[in-house]
């Protein structure tokens, strides 16, 4: 997790195929999985954002290695970074619009 604004930038734009001043978020994470960065575009500069966690991991959610990217909702990312195993959840069935632009190829979780 070396990686700061114009390395994760980069990897969003040439590994992803996403447009990193899109607003959405993107999580990236180490192997271990103890620490965590978010990089988001605001409309007028980046953020990263950076969590160590002092002892545990986070519980990614479970995808093949042939996926590249995972999309979450914004309720699950709050799972995620509150320490929620997303694998243990299990989503309610009601209506959600589906995001506009959103690729075929991401793996949904839930």
């Amino acid at each position: 997790m070396r990686k700061s604004f114009n390395g994760l930038y980069g990897l969003v734009r040439d590994h992803l195929g996403c447009d990193p001043e899109s607003g959405h978020v993107f999580a990236f994470t180490n192997a271990r999985r103890n620490r965590l960065k978010l990089l988001v575009y605001d409309g007028s500069g980046l953020w990263v954002c950076a969590k160590k966690l002092d002892r545990g991991c986070f519980r990614w959610p479970d995808a093949s290695s042939a996926v590249k990217k995972i999309v979450l909702s914004y309720e699950e990312l709050a799972l995620l970074l509150g320490g929620i195993d997303l694998a243990q959840t299990e989503r309610r069935k009601w209506y959600r619009k589906p995001p506009v632009g959103e690729p075929r190829e991401s793996l949904k979780t839930a």
